[in-house]
């Protein structure tokens, strides 16, 4: 049961951080509409919308890892339960 608990809390933590990251990056550095637009051109390459990048990278692949397996091993506690 601790280890459902971490997992959940890890997959949770990971998306909360993809998330928040995610609306960072879209405020700070590309925001909608025509000044957005424009001012992407500049902020896209500053040192903390490249961090924001590469957070938003590494957590979408935590996150999709993390439903791999567990999905994987519902299926496989499916099937060696019959």
């Amino acid at each position: 049961m601790e280890a459902i608990l971490k997992s959940g809390f890890s997959a949770i933590l990971a998306y909360s951080i993809h998330y928040g990251t995610t609306k960072f990056y879209n405020i700070a550095c590309v925001p909608d509409g025509i000044v957005g637009y424009l001012s992407g051109l500049i902020t896209t390459g500053s040192p903390v919308c490249q961090m924001g990048l590469q957070v938003i990278s590494n957590t979408q692949v935590s996150y999709s890892t993390l439903l791999t397996v567990s999905m994987t091993r519902l299926i496989v506690d499916m099937i060696s339960s019959k």
